[in-house]
């Protein structure tokens, strides 16, 4: 964990970025983002810059607005108000499908694989918006058809063997051990060819050595891709060891942020997550 603290500074924004970020745009920038549902506010205040190749955390405890906020950054909701700022490019009013063109891909907590389709294939939708063929093409199987999909096949190959799912290229989705799905998911939010990608709980339902493959695996995506990672999770070991500058919130309001070392004893972090002291006192007697 010393390792990351040693390459972060501190900002005007009270942000934390990479120093290899600091004369670079950030990837996305939200700034005083809330949301309300009726009466109840689910998010608010929240504000937030990530630099182009950074990996960062958002936790806090269930309920606390996280996964609210990954809905608001990828326009599943539109904010009640703030803003975001996707490579300086404010979202507002725009559909999930356009964030997604302009460089923001996703992961869910529960995993949205097409079953009855391979693993490939599976990988190769990701890749819509990029395949240039035209709908006549198609239809008649023309020579341009049959290059644009065999560049298809050859990204997605690409991307299963980066992810280590080369030998389960051509087996259904559907049929792939739980961890193995994880993987497939992010090789396939990958294909999108993302700025910033999204990670919804990566670890959730994995064993100890699976999460500790997949802490490695995320290191590798930015270092290969060069891209910008920002994940919710549970799993503190792996938030730890991967995330370089880490939120947290609670109540759909950021009460700290900072590096590892800063987090895992930050009073304010210890209480949301444990309860004040003199409760759990009560709670034993």
């Amino acid at each position: 964990m010393a390792e990351y603290s040693k390459h972060m500074v501190h900002v005007p924004t009270y942000n934390i970025l990479r120093k290899q970020d600091m004369d670079k745009p950030p990837v996305l920038d939200v700034r005083n983002l809330g949301i309300d549902f009726g009466g109840l506010t689910a998010v608010d205040s929240f504000n937030i810059t990530i630099g182009p190749t950074e990996i960062s955390g958002l936790i806090g405890p269930n309920g606390a607005g996280k996964t609210t906020i990954f809905n608001l950054l990828t326009s599943v909701y539109q904010p009640t108000r703030g803003s975001i700022l996707l490579k300086g490019i404010d979202t507002k009013g725009m559909t999930t499908a356009k964030v997604n063109r302009m460089g923001i891909a996703r992961t869910f907590q529960n995993i949205r694989l097409f079953g009855a389709m391979t693993a490939k294939e599976n990988v190769k939708v990701g890749m819509h918006k990029d395949i240039k063929c035209s709908f006549i093409s198609s239809l008649l199987r023309l020579p341009p058809y049959f290059k644009a999909e065999k560049a298809a096949d050859k990204k997605a190959m690409e991307l299963l063997e980066f992810m280590g799912l080369a030998d389960v290229a051509d087996v259904k989705a559907g049929s792939l051990p739980y961890g193995v799905q994880r993987r497939l998911e992010i090789a396939r939010a990958l294909a999108t060819n993302p700025a910033i990608l999204l990670l919804d709980e990566p670890a959730a339902g994995m064993n100890p050595s699976e999460t500790a493959e997949l802490t490695d695996t995320i290191r590798r995506i930015r270092d290969h891709f060069q891209i910008a990672i920002f994940l919710i999770e549970h799993d503190m070991n792996l938030v730890m060891n991967v995330c370089e500058a880490i939120a947290v919130v609670n109540y759909g309001k950021i009460i700290a942020k900072g590096t590892p070392e800063q987090i895992k004893s930050n009073p304010a972090v210890i209480e949301a997550y444990l309860g004040k002291q003199e409760d759990a006192s009560n709670a034993e007697n």
